[in-house]
């Protein structure tokens, strides 16, 4: 049985449904900025940082971020119960599955901030 120390939710259900939207989210965000790329074939930058600009823009962007984030830790965290077993490897299993999280979760944290500061950073 898989212990749910390293999940990002409490059931597998939970952890469907967050990717699932999390998927959507960023097809959406997808659609969204090839469309503008492809609607605005002269696009300079003040085009672009128009579109940034706009409070609209930087909350999807946001949760655009949060989503990929949520979204890699679930995949993330699938593929190693998967693949990096106590069948495989033995006792030390666990904690390489530990480590590779922490540092998920560490990288993310510094994407996460520098991302905060690009989408709401004053000059």
């Amino acid at each position: 049985m898989v212990t749910a120390v390293t999940t990002w939710g409490r059931s597998g259900l939970y952890d469907w449904l967050v990717q699932r939207f999390s998927a959507v989210v960023l097809a959406a965000y997808t659609v969204l900025v090839v469309g503008f790329i492809v609607f605005h074939p002269g696009m300079t930058f003040d085009d672009w940082s128009g579109l940034y600009g706009q409070l609209w823009m930087r909350v999807f962007s946001l949760l655009v971020l949060v989503c990929t984030i949520a979204h890699g830790w679930i995949g993330l965290w699938g593929v190693l119960t998967d693949y990096v077993t106590t069948r495989m490897m033995g006792r030390s299993a666990l904690a390489l599955r530990m480590f590779i999280l922490f540092f998920y979760a560490l990288i993310n944290v510094g994407f996460l901030v520098w991302g905060v500061e690009i989408l709401w950073g004053f000059n």
